[in-house]
């Protein structure tokens, strides 16, 4: 899961700095120019983000089973908040030695705008976001809301799949009234992949079954069917370059959720083993959060600085730089900063909660 963690992520870093279909991105020199094999392949990275989620259906009931609603709460603050704040205020630094420097800058900042992001929900409160892809973590978050509610009741085999079927039904009725306040909680678009990461634990814990099978037909043909919404976001392009292909988005989207089954339903992804792999799970968190945010500007700033350089070779000093900064993160944010507010919250909460206080001891 660490290894596919980091497939996600660097295939939407290559769709931030190769695939873009914005004009002139890199200056004069168009991207499939300089780098025409690459942008082709770069401009359906986007699909990365739908591969986050079906790896996320799979990992977090993977990871609440058994938790208590507040448990679950705790964990998912504790992994999510501390990185996330640190790539804002990165951001918000990054912005203020701009506006020093008298640099450009793609990204306005005001108290309100920095507050509002440190929500990790400024999208529904109306405010520009720092962190251009945290509107993907809004997202994980309605999924977490509907994942603890069912801890109020307890994970079973039964209640999960009643769940998924329920869900994919939701999906539908959503899609057919139109309804922005039902999309909000439902998440018609990206049911499915939830779903089917869901469905792939379940395979994982309890074994395969004609009846999962057919859930994860059922959840990957709406997928693959109202995919062409996500295909319809991304069909701005420039003069002379074709239209995203639905087919080719289907085809990488089932590879994705192909290579999901292999490494979670005995396949032989099962079997790799390399620690290497978990340090690169750790270091895809800050990476996703930083590539596009203080990687993209930071290979900006070096192809003016240094224009002989060239793209590509900025971008790959970019990208090491980016590494670096998320290596950096991971050991002293994420880490420390995690467990410290893991302990802190769970200790909170045993000291507001009379039933978890120690009973004293009556001697004779």
């Amino acid at each position: 899961m660490d290894g596919l963690r980091l497939v996600a992520a660097v295939m939407v870093a290559a769709y931030h700095f190769l695939g873009t279909p914005t004009p002139h991105f890199w200056g004069r020199t168009e991207l499939r120019d300089f780098a025409p094999l690459a942008h082709e392949i770069s401009r359906y990275g986007w699909l990365g983000v739908e591969f986050f989620f079906a790896i996320s259906g799979f990992v977090i009931c993977m990871s609440c089973w058994g938790r208590t609603p507040v448990q679950f709460t705790v964990s998912r603050i504790a992994r999510l908040f501390p990185a996330y704040w640190c790539a804002v205020l990165l951001v918000v630094a990054l912005v203020l030695v701009s506006r020093i420097g008298h640099w450009p800058a793609a990204t306005r900042i005001d108290p309100r705008t920095v507050l509002g992001n440190l929500t990790m929900a400024p999208g529904p409160l109306g405010l520009e976001l720092v962190d251009g892809v945290s509107w993907t973590l809004w997202v994980e978050a309605r999924f977490y809301l509907l994942m603890a509610v069912l801890l109020v009741s307890g994970l079973s085999y039964r209640r999960m799949v009643t769940f998924c079927g329920a869900w994919l039904l939701a999906g539908v009725i959503a899609l057919e009234l139109h309804s922005p306040p039902l999309d909000e909680f439902v998440l018609p678009r990206y049911t499915g992949l939830f779903v089917a990461g869901i469905v792939l634990h379940l395979m994982h814990r309890f074994g395969q079954s004609l009846l999962l099978w057919l859930l994860l037909g059922f959840a990957w043909s709406y997928e693959l069917t109202v995919l062409e919404l996500r295909v319809a976001d991304h069909a701005t392009v420039p003069p002379g370059e074709s239209r995203p292909s639905w087919t080719v988005c289907a085809t990488v989207l089932t590879l994705c959720l192909g290579l999901l089954a292999l490494a979670g339903v005995g396949g032989p992804l099962t079997r790799l083993r390399w620690h290497w792999l978990v340090t690169a799970g750790g270091l895809t968190y800050p990476f996703y959060l930083l590539h596009q945010s203080i990687g993209i500007p930071f290979t900006k700033g070096l192809n003016r600085a240094v224009p002989r350089l060239g793209p590509l070779p900025a971008m790959a000093v970019s990208a090491v730089c980016v590494l670096g900064l998320s290596l950096l993160i991971h050991t002293t944010v994420e880490r420390r900063l995690g467990r410290l507010l893991r302990h802190r919250l769970t200790l909170d909460i045993r000291l507001q909660d009379p039933a978890a206080r120690p009973r004293p001891v009556r001697t004779p």
